[in-house]
């Protein structure tokens, strides 16, 4: 199999006239994020350019401190990008949603790296795609699962007021909606597992038999950074919520605002 065709400039650009099919049809309907389909389109455009200018340099001079730092910058990110969504959040909930998402993204990366694929954890080749895939999908679980656990404590706030009033504890008052919450934050992986191979063909296979990758190879791949993924999000949201409703509720037992 040959590798993935080279993209002159001119040819990479004719993908930017897809954008008016977007644009034409949010306008038919009067969808007021013109805007923002203009402006994401260029931060997405340039932030990636500077992405591959950076790992072109960090694959052409690997080195374990480039591999480290790139890795520490993305899980960084990951866990700004979910508090700065929920500034509202008490700083112990902040604290166990940073802790949960690096603690499992990373525990997960190790083992894809060392124990599956079984290459040197400092190698960029692997580290920084692998991370990159692991991370974003977990902030997204996460963001996705406190958002739903912070919408049904405020539907739900006179159904707590009530089982306050009649003596019930904060745990059996939250563990529900963090159950709840936890459901809807796995859904998408979980959705996205059931329909991968018959609905859609998935980045990570797809990129490989570009590359030149045999089938089997890239499926195999696949399958693998899948349940990588779904257990990273399924920890990481678990952390997030069962530390986070414990901060919830002080040492008299009485619950308190975010």
């Amino acid at each position: 199999m040959n590798g993935a065709a080279e993209l002159e400039i001119s040819q990479f650009l004719l993908i930017y006239a897809l954008l008016l099919i977007t644009a034409f049809i949010m306008k038919k309907c009067k969808v007021n994020q013109t805007k923002q389909l203009v402006v994401s389109s260029i931060k997405m455009t340039v932030q990636l350019i500077i992405a591959g200018l950076i790992l072109t340099y960090i694959f052409e001079n690997p080195h374990p401190a480039f591999t480290m730092l790139y890795l520490a910058a993305m899980t960084g990110f990951s866990i700004h990008r979910v508090i700065s969504k929920n500034k509202e959040l008490n700083i112990r909930f902040k604290v166990s949603i940073g802790i949960s998402i690096a603690l499992s993204g990373i525990f997960v990366l190790l083992y894809f790296i060392c124990a599956v694929v079984r290459e040197d954890i400092f190698n960029p080749q692997y580290v920084i795609p692998i991370s990159g895939m692991i991370m974003g999908n977990t902030m997204t679980g996460v963001s996705l699962g406190v958002k739903a656990f912070k919408e049904s404590l405020s539907d739900q706030r006179a159904k707590i007021n009530a089982l306050i009033c009649i003596g019930a504890s904060p745990k059996d008052i939250l563990l529900p909606f963090v159950r709840q919450a936890l459901e809807t934050a796995m859904l998408p992986t979980l959705n996205t597992m059931v329909g991968m191979g018959i609905v859609s063909l998935p980045g990570m296979m797809t990129g490989q038999i570009l590359a030149g990758t045999m089938p089997l190879t890239a499926i195999l791949y696949q399958i693998s950074m899948m349940i990588a993924i779904c257990t990273s999000v399924t920890a990481a949201c678990f952390g997030s919520l069962y530390l986070g409703y414990k901060t919830l509720y002080d040492h008299k037992s009485q619950i308190i605002d975010f």
